[in-house]
């Protein structure tokens, strides 16, 4: 699990502030394919915002099952919008590419 010193989470917050939000939880809610796409978004942003379409009612309880599952860390939820943050990996702990 990622910890953020409060001044960390004041700067993601900020960073945040301009951001679209990239993905979208709707009918399907939180399905593999959702985390598939939200693990994928992880990788190319470090930072980024999910909008809950549907579920809004249950976004207090599925923003930190989502946070959990995708090894990110929620910087804050706003409305029906949360924002989460999972660093890249360092170029030393990804594997060399095969041949």
């Amino acid at each position: 699990m990622i910890s953020l010193s409060q001044k960390e989470i004041r700067q993601l917050k900020a960073r945040a502030q301009t951001l679209k939000a990239v993905l979208k939880v709707g009918r399907q809610g939180v399905s593999a394919e959702f985390l598939a796409a939200l693990d994928e978004a992880l990788k190319h942003r470090e930072l980024l915002k999910v909008k809950f379409d549907e579920f809004k009612e249950q976004r207090h309880e599925l923003a930190p099952q989502i946070a959990e599952k995708s090894g990110s860390f929620l910087v804050t939820m706003v409305g029906h919008v949360l924002v989460l943050y999972r660093p890249r990996p360092t170029a030393e702990a990804q594997p060399p590419p095969a041949p």
